[in-house]
């Protein structure tokens, strides 16, 4: 939920570069990725190269989107509460008396704003995200979002992992 804790996470670098490594891998067959597949030892001195091997990688420098762009195959966390307010997220209208992690019957995409470092995104329209980026590049993000969350969620049922949103 994008929250910034006080109490540092033993090995949260770690953690986080491996399994966006892992998915990157994964996913490489339907978009490309900003990998470059230079090691950190031939861009930075070796001392500084320990220090953040397993914790950082070297990638292509790339413009962000102001955007992030969500799947949602079950309802939870922000759309949730977009739900209990209006009935809809992103001015996608849901069946009445959903509860909470109630499985959706199609998976919706929910873009949101991107906030700043600490601040929560906000959940925003397909419309509203065309206008900031424009329809040919949503619609774009949204059909590779979707195959992605697609392909993630069939191989984590493998495991029998539930991938509700990301």
């Amino acid at each position: 939920f994008d929250v910034i804790f006080d109490q540092p996470i033993l090995d949260k670098g770690k953690i986080l570069t491996s399994i966006a490594n892992y998915w990157f891998h994964k996913t490489e067959h339907i978009i490309q990725n900003h990998l470059t597949g230079i090691a950190l030892k031939d861009v930075l001195p070796e001392k500084e190269s320990r220090a953040l091997e397993g914790r950082a990688i070297v990638v292509k420098k790339l413009k962000p989107l102001p955007i992030e762009s969500i799947v949602r195959s079950y309802l939870i966390g922000s759309g949730y509460s977009d739900y209990l307010s209006n009935g809809s997220i992103c001015n996608i209208e849901l069946p009445e008396n959903l509860k909470m992690a109630s499985k959706l019957q199609n998976l919706i995409f929910t873009p949101s704003s991107k906030a700043e470092i600490g601040d929560h995104d906000i959940n925003i329209s397909f419309d509203e995200m065309s206008k900031v980026i424009g329809i040919s590049n949503s619609e774009n993000i949204k059909k590779i979002s979707l195959e992605i969350f697609h392909f993630a969620a069939e191989h984590l049922k493998l495991n029998n992992i539930i991938l509700a949103d990301t």
